[in-house]
């Protein structure tokens, strides 16, 4: 009998749940039914606490459509999975403890970034380790697509769309501010799809300068609206000169709720405007996952399950070329796939007149 623990870490997305059902049925036809799936419940905090269940087959039945995760997530920091807690937790030692303790044959990841960081960690210390590639930031190297990306861009287009039609109607500059902190890959897409008039993303560093003419430019050619999507993460270009503790420090002190709502007051004073912000925040991580989304996730979970059959262990399941391909864990931990300023798609965006600031 294989026994195989699946647990869902960092933030939530569309598809994980699909995902899950994906490893799981693919895995009781692989086995035969010779298997059992144990539920990790929110993610390493579970597999540190010892926080999981025997499932059945009935419980990943009904599942692929539905938005968040059964089994719950949580954020767990790497560069404190080898500290000592104030309860004197050893991390590392407990979750290699409870993985003995349920007598797993393998562990089934699915996250992100610093998700893989600890999966990778995992296998190392000698854990048989299969991960799934999730986030909506599309960030994950090793990867053409994580599932729940585009669930997210078409959230976030019909957000631009919506702000679209009553930017138009009442002759309004809009900031809209999509979900990225470090990467802009879902500001890009939803800005291009949502026809956006100015895209800022945290690869390009923007000239508030630059954007504040661009709208003047467009008002002098009578055209009274536009849109502008900036990625949460956007860096101004003297930000950019800054290190990172620095630019986090100067964003605490700042008396804004988020970077949006600078730009719109730097904009406000620069060109007389008067400009509004709209945030959708975490409805970009809500809802059902779309019809690719489903898809991927299913091939994701058909993948993994194949190799755990095969005992190939310390992989992550990635899109690559069209098709599901094993990347080591070790490739994968510790990159960040960013937007290339050089892309086909920042240059198709240059082309029809998008600015990004710069």
């Amino acid at each position: 009998m294989m026994k195989v623990g699946i647990l869902t870490s960092g933030g939530d997305c569309q598809g994980l749940n699909a995902a899950i059902r994906g490893t799981a049925k693919a895995l009781y036809e692989e086995m035969a039914g010779d298997v059992e799936i144990y539920g990790i419940r929110d993610g390493y905090k579970g597999l540190i606490y010892g926080d999981y269940q025997l499932m059945k087959p009935s419980d990943f039945s009904g599942i692929l459509t539905l938005g968040g995760t059964i089994l719950g997530t949580s954020r767990q920091p790497f560069k404190m999975m080898r500290v000592i807690d104030e309860n004197s937790v050893d991390k590392v030692k407990n979750m290699k403890d409870h993985y003995k303790q349920m007598g797993l044959d393998c562990l089934v990841v699915l996250g992100g970034n610093g998700t893989h960081k600890t999966a990778n960690l995992l296998h190392e210390e000698g854990l048989n380790v299969v991960s799934l590639p999730k986030t909506i930031d599309n960030d994950v190297w090793g990867t053409e697509m994580t599932f729940g990306y585009q669930s997210a861009v078409e959230i976030a287009t019909e957000v631009i769309d919506c702000i679209h039609s009553t930017a138009t109607s009442h002759g309004r500059i809009f900031v809209v501010e999509v979900m990225g902190h470090k990467v802009g890959w879902l500001t890009l897409s939803a800005g291009i799809a949502g026809g956006a008039d100015v895209i800022l993303l945290p690869e390009i560093p923007y000239d508030i300068n630059k954007v504040a003419s661009l709208i003047e430019k467009r008002t002098e050619m009578g055209k009274n609206f536009s849109i502008i999507a900036v990625a949460e993460g956007a860096l101004s270009v003297e930000e950019s000169k800054m290190k990172k503790k620095e630019v986090k420090a100067a964003r605490a002190a700042m008396p804004y709720p988020s970077i949006s709502y600078r730009i719109a007051d730097e904009l406000g004073r620069a060109t007389g405007h008067e400009i509004r912000v709209a945030v959708p925040g975490h409805f970009q991580r809500g809802g059902s996952p779309c019809p690719y989304d489903r898809i991927l996730c299913t091939r994701f979970g058909a993948a993994a399950a194949r190799l755990i059959k095969k005992r190939q262990y310390g992989f992550m399941v990635a899109l690559r070329e069209q098709k599901i391909v094993p990347v080591p864990l070790g490739e994968v931990a510790g990159k960040l796939k960013t937007v290339p300023i050089d892309s086909e798609m920042i240059q198709a965006a240059r082309d029809i007149g998008i600015s990004f600031g710069d």
